[in-house]
């Protein structure tokens, strides 16, 4: 590029210095350009545009691409005569669409501001997930924004999974994603190699996008199959939610160059801690190990090294394999398969600690106290060998004198392990004292059969040598996070910030119903609900409240700037312990070795950007495994239909309650029109349901009894109705416990 020195012009661009950092040869930032249109009042075209900043004519071509990015995210747009303007000018609002399965659907605005309903008319023009310029013509009967579209910025669907249907030789394809509303038909092609039939689970390219006139047009390009096909609703959830799931030829070309074991050339520089006998500690069925620990009595304290596979060591950045890792976000576990972040040659391979390999990793060195306070600690790279595989239950029957280890190289460990478990019950104190919430919630676990079917649906147990593992990676992420902060390096925390307003004023108005306060006035802390939650534990009501409590508090997420974390009760924590699994884990590696080295981390896009990519594909994995758990459990269902069950209301809406059942740790729906023979009116505050003239109440927490009356595997949704006078929870003004 010939432009050497920068103008007055594009100098005076406020966010110069970042662009600078960025590019060799920077344009005028997003915000530069916005400003500039902001200036002129009026509209811009491209060429006054280009005076304007000082654009040079070999910066034209990319300048314009910049324009157009700016322009497919709504920050700007172009009028009937081709000249730039400013959204909010045209009172116009930038946003990402939502569909509702029932048709209507929202635009989200970037803003911030209020959620824009779009009736089935408007919605009709676009897809969930789209972006868009909304114009707002009025106010709904809800009091809600009412808008009409004005134009479609960018499309998110090219590819849809659905079910096949074929009537009247016409062929439609219904998406999977139920908030896709519309149906995408399929013209008869007689070229076309496939020729699907109802019933099947497809892949449909989408060729032809909804418009004012058309719904959408599509293409079958790939059959997966039939719902009764085992696996097959992981087939669908992966593709529902856009996961990746196969790696390109690239990453597995880098993958393949990748050494089989650890070379001796790989230990310069680190230090050799071969022969502390560090050990891993995990589920049965893991096989992907991150972390080993390793624990012994130093003065009146104790020194804990916990010791987590070095993948950085493997995955450098610009390799397609971190390119994939980033995509990915985070390893995704489905019940009987795992689509890991990492090729397994990686993930269960070279980076796994698994036992009696030589293996490389990232150390935190930390001396504890007997308050459990973190003393000194350091960061090192080293070298080392696990000394065993241990699991959860093997771990805890030893310390709790159930059974003796049988083998020497179990017996080796045991005063580590008694070291282990003496540091934990002082770590375990300190972190009652510093105040972190502790929410008793019963995680569950599916149990297969032969066939690949539910057999069972269990409580997981969790015993001490779970929480041994737990307060040793929080204390090493903890110290990870203060080395960084220290140091000053950027870095992605994970946050959880302080309840909103409006969440905390609802939850001091349900807890007063009770007469319970919640310390802290203004501005509680992680103690003041700790503290509550001692109080109310000897309740009967005790799973009502705390619910309530964890349903007021904010969801955690991965962020550059540091706000603390709310529930742990810690003024800084990153993740460090599981780079295998996390990318942002990888990306704390890179970062704490780039301090070590005294240089400075900078990854390739924004510390922001990727904090906000990697929080959204962690709720992406969640909703893809919450997906497939409850086809399952749908699955699992169908064969009860009938039968009556005990439960508890673990929520109410306005459509009515669901009801988790006690036995199968299952949840599902009774309709409001199912309550009895009343108007009733739902209470966001008291969460709960009101009959208008029986005083009926149906509160979050109260007991019930159900009957299954429909398992639909097409929508995933389980359905009961009340069974029984024993069914009917206590009528308004009974008195409270």
């Amino acid at each position: 590029m010939s432009r050497k020195k920068p103008s007055r012009i594009r100098r005076a661009d406020p966010f110069y210095e970042r662009e600078l950092a960025r590019y060799e040869f920077p344009l005028p930032s997003r915000e530069y350009v916005s400003q500039k249109l902001a200036d002129e009042g009026r509209p811009v075209t491209f060429a006054e545009l280009t005076e304007l900043l000082d654009i040079a004519g070999s910066e034209r071509e990319t300048f314009q691409r910049r324009l157009g990015a700016m322009e497919r995210e709504g920050q700007l747009m172009r009028n009937r005569k081709g000249a730039y303007i400013l959204p909010e000018r045209a009172s116009l609002t930038a946003g990402k669409i939502q569909g509702h399965p029932d048709g209507y659907g929202f635009l989200i605005p970037d803003d911030g501001s209020a959620d824009i309903f779009l009736d089935q008319h408007q919605m009709g023009k676009v897809l969930h997930g789209d972006r868009a310029l909304v114009r707002v013509t009025g106010i709904d009967r809800k009091g809600r924004p009412e808008g009409s579209l004005v134009e479609v910025t960018e499309r998110a669907n090219t590819r849809v999974v659905g079910r096949v249907f074929v009537e009247h030789g016409v062929v439609f394809v219904v998406p999977e994603n139920r908030r896709i509303a519309q149906d995408i038909l399929v013209p008869p092609d007689k070229k076309a190699k496939i020729k699907p039939q109802s019933g099947q689970v497809v892949m449909v390219d989408i060729i032809e996008q909804p418009s004012k006139f058309s719904q959408p047009i599509g293409r079958i390009s790939e059959v997966l199959g039939t719902y009764a096909d085992p696996g097959m609703e992981i087939e669908i959830a992966l593709r529902k939610h856009d996961l990746p799931f196969e790696f390109s030829k690239a990453a597995l070309a880098e993958n393949k160059a990748l050494p089989d074991k650890v070379r001796k050339a790989d230990f310069e520089g680190r230090e050799d801690l071969r022969d502390l006998p560090l050990v891993t500690i995990d589920g049965e069925t893991a096989r992907d190990f991150d972390d080993a620990v390793f624990c012994e009595k130093k003065g009146r304290g104790w020194r804990l090294v916990v010791a987590i596979a070095d993948v950085s060591h493997y995955v450098k950045p610009g390799m397609a394999l971190d390119k994939e890792a980033m995509e990915r976000g985070n390893s995704v576990y489905f019940p009987r398969r795992v689509i890991p972040m990492l090729p397994e040659k990686l993930s269960n391979g070279i980076c796994s600690l698994n036992p009696d390999v030589e293996r490389m990793a990232m150390v935190c060195d930390m001396e504890v106290g007997t308050s459990g306070k973190i003393g000194k600690y350091r960061f090192y790279p080293a070298v080392f060998r696990s000394q065993a595989r241990l699991t959860y239950n093997q771990v805890w029957s030893w310390l709790s004198g159930a059974s003796a280890p049988e083998i020497e190289a179990q017996h080796a460990v045991q005063p580590h392990l008694k070291s282990l478990y003496k540091l934990f019950q002082a770590l375990h104190t300190a972190r009652g004292e510093r105040g972190a919430i502790d929410f008793e919630t019963t995680e569950t676990q599916m149990v297969f059969n032969d066939q690949g079917k539910i057999e069972n649906i269990v409580p997981v147990v969790r015993n001490d040598a779970h929480r041994i593992i737990e307060e040793c990676m929080l204390a090493a992420n903890v110290c990870a996070s203060d080395f960084l902060a220290e140091h000053k390096q950027t870095c992605l925390y994970r946050i959880h910030a302080a309840p909103g307003e409006e969440k905390l004023k609802n939850l001091r108005s349900f807890l007063g119903e009770f007469g319970l306060p919640l310390g802290g006035g203004d501005d509680p802390k992680a103690k003041d609900y700790a503290k509550l939650l001692e109080q109310i534990k000897p309740r009967p009501d005790f799973q009502l409240l705390q619910t309530v409590m964890l349903r007021s508090l904010r969801q955690a997420m991965y962020s550059p700037d540091n706000v603390g974390h709310f529930g742990l009760a810690y003024e800084h924590y990153t993740h460090f312990t599981s780079p295998i699994r996390r990318y942002p884990d990888l990306l704390v590696h890179r970062a704490i070795k780039a301090v070590l080295s005294r240089g400075k981390y900078t990854p390739v896009s924004s510390w922001e950007d990727i904090g906000l990519h990697c929080s959204a594909t962690e709720r992406r994995a969640d909703e893809a495994t919450r997906d497939v758990e409850n086809w399952l459990k749908c699955f699992y269902m169908k064969e009860r239909i009938g039968e009556v069950f005990d439960g508890t209301i673990s929520a109410v809406t306005a459509f009515g309650i669901f009801v988790a059942l006690d036995a199968v740790y299952i949840e599902g729906l009774v309709h409001v029109s199912e309550l009895g023979a009343d108007y009733f009116q739902f209470d966001n505050i008291k969460h709960q349901m009101l009959g208008e003239r029986t005083g009926q109440r149906f509160r979050l927490g109260d007991r019930v009894r159900v009957k299954l009356v429909r398992a639909d595997l097409e929508t995933n949704k389980i359905d009961f109705v009340l069974a029984g006078s024993d069914a009917r929870p206590e009528k308004k003004g009974k008195k409270q416990g």
